[in-house]
């Protein structure tokens, strides 16, 4: 490892943070400058690329797999690297922010793996960035326990063997750190900060522990950001001196544009690639983005009528299992977000349900695990996956070959019988107005309606919101979907918050931002590619 020199970068703009030297060292900050200076203009094209992309798509209304890698798909011998073992039974998955108590309640959760998020799950205030590394640190140390205040119930680690391996979520390629800047003034990309920090304090630790530094890559849409990845982990095991292959990734097959492109995905990352996930609410709203320009048939109907058994949403799901068993990787199912209920067990005994017939589902598909979002889900969907893996870690050896799925399959959104609705509208801007206000005050996993909302159900909301005005969409009362009738709803929902909260906790919260930032970002007619850049801009912190 090159000798700590101070770092040509500074923290700026923010208040200190408890413990922040132990993670903001100058052999940190120095390793997180060379991630920046040697990746981040490929990083800037990349993005600059998308952007072509997305014109590419909204003048020819299609996609398909790309002719320049056939060669990768047709080559039938090559396959990612085994699994360590540490990775190689993941029937459950756990995802949730990096705060103290849920640190230990993830790990302790029974859960295969746990999803550290610093991306969809965390509103990236200075705070959280730097207290979610030091709660990791904590947690390998085992020097990590949490008291609630409200309660005084307390929480510390079980046993080592019995905790959950960690698996973190950096920000994705499109948002920067703020905070942190180069000589030059310019902003680090969070993907390296989140990323850098976390690697280079317990690259080493985990593999005493007999794991490694293991990843999931949000937002990915091409094979080249997966390239990018894949060089990022070369230079920094290099740097640090581990074995080159000891970083493992997951990329979330949450873009529609990477759902043409999981075997080349899977081919760039080889030596460091986990396995594959179907994210379901970024991939709709990235149909959306992608396609809201490209008339009525690629109008999406309400988010909870897409199903994961919708035609198009199934040729998804098919083709990633089949291609990650092809390649020997893992394939890894989508969320089930229902929080439970303390106070209606009927609520809950029909939910589980649906939790259940969707894990049964997976498991049945060929999955080799799932992810939830409440530990009282863990037990379901364990239950699932043991039905069918008995003592096998995962069913890697079922190919799949009965899968055939053609390139019109994957954007097929009219072989789905069903029509926006009014209920659904109101929904969505319920949804969105009540997740941004709690992201302001610095919360990205959210529990709105029994149901745990991250910024990628935010993102469906608006888009829906954008896309159904755009398209002239008239629901089933006869009211047509325009922007005068987004902002009564909006004001009657905000009216409502009043009501339930009562004034006081209204005026102290950021009700009128959020609903402001609502309509923001739904009914302008230049289209934000990400709800979170204008967000961030407005996240104190």
């Amino acid at each position: 490892m090159p000798a700590a020199a101070p770092s040509p970068l500074a923290v700026v703009d923010a208040e200190p943070v408890p413990r922040q030297e132990e993670v903001l060292t100058d052999a940190a900050l120095a390793f997180v400058a060379e991630l920046h200076r040697r990746f981040t203009p490929r990083r800037d094209e990349l993005l600059a690329r998308r952007a072509e992309r997305r014109a590419e798509i909204a003048r020819t209304a299609t996609l398909d797999f790309l002719p320049e890698t056939a060669g990768i798909r047709a080559d039938d011998s090559w396959r990612v690297a085994p699994a360590p073992p540490a990775l190689d039974d993941r029937r459950v998955e756990i995802t949730g922010p990096t705060d103290r108590r849920m640190t230990v309640n993830a790990l302790n959760s029974g859960a295969r793996v746990w999803l550290a998020d610093f991306e969809d799950a965390s509103a990236p205030t200075w705070e959280n960035v730097v207290l979610g590394q030091v709660n990791l640190i904590d947690a390998y140390t085992r020097s990590i326990d949490f008291t609630d205040p409200a309660s005084g119930k307390s929480y510390a680690l079980r046993p080592e063997e019995e905790l959950a391996t960690v698996v973190v979520r950096p920000r994705g390629w499109h948002l920067n750190e703020r905070h942190l800047v180069d000589a030059d003034g310019a902003q680090v990309p969070g993907a390296f900060v989140d990323f850098g920090l976390y690697f280079f304090h317990n690259a080493r630790r985990l593999l005493d522990l007999g794991k490694g530094p293991y990843f999931y890559l949000p937002k990915t849409e091409s094979h080249l950001e997966a390239r990018l990845w894949n060089d990022v982990f070369v230079f920094a095991q290099d740097y640090v001196g581990i074995p080159q292959g000891t970083v493992r990734a997951t990329v979330l097959i949450e873009t529609i544009t990477a759902a043409y492109e999981m075997e080349e995905i899977l081919y760039e990352l080889r030596d460091h690639a986990s396995g594959l996930n179907a994210g379901r609410w970024d991939y709709l709203f990235s149909v959306i983005k992608n396609f809201r320009d490209c008339g009525p048939r690629f109008v999406l109907p309400d988010r909870n009528a897409v199903t994961m058994t919708a035609p198009f949403m199934r040729a998804y799901t098919e083709l990633l299992v089949r291609t990650c068993h092809k390649r020997g990787a893992h394939a890894i199912g989508g969320m089930a977000a229902f929080i439970p209920s303390r106070r209606d067990p009927e609520v809950n005994e029909v939910a589980f349900e649906k939790v259940r017939a969707d894990k049964d589902r997976e498991a049945g598909d060929g999955f080799d695990g799932s992810w939830v979002a409440h530990p009282d889900l863990v037990p379901i969907a364990m239950e699932s996956f043991d039905k069918v893996l008995g003592d096998r870690p995962n069913q890697k050896d079922r190919l799949r070959e009965d899968v055939h799925v053609e390139a019109a399959d994957l954007i097929a959104v009219d072989s789905l019988d069903a029509r926006p609705t009014y209920a659904g509208l109101v929904n969505a801007v319920q949804v969105g107005i009540r997740y941004i206000e709690a992201w302001l005050r610095g919360f990205g996993a959210v529990a709105i309606f029994n149901l745990m909302e991250d910024a990628a159900t935010a993102e469906i909301s608006r888009s829906q919101i954008w896309q159904w005005i755009n398209a002239g969409v008239e629901f089933e009362n006869g009211a047509r979907a325009t922007p005068e009738l987004v902002r009564e709803i909006a004001a009657g929902e905000l009216d409502a918050v009043r009501r339930e909260t009562g004034a006081e906790a209204f005026a102290s919260g950021h009700w009128q931002q959020a609903h402001d930032l609502l309509l923001r970002v739904a009914l302008d007619e230049d289209y934000a590619e990400f709800l979170t850049l204008p967000a961030y801009e407005q996240l104190a912190g």
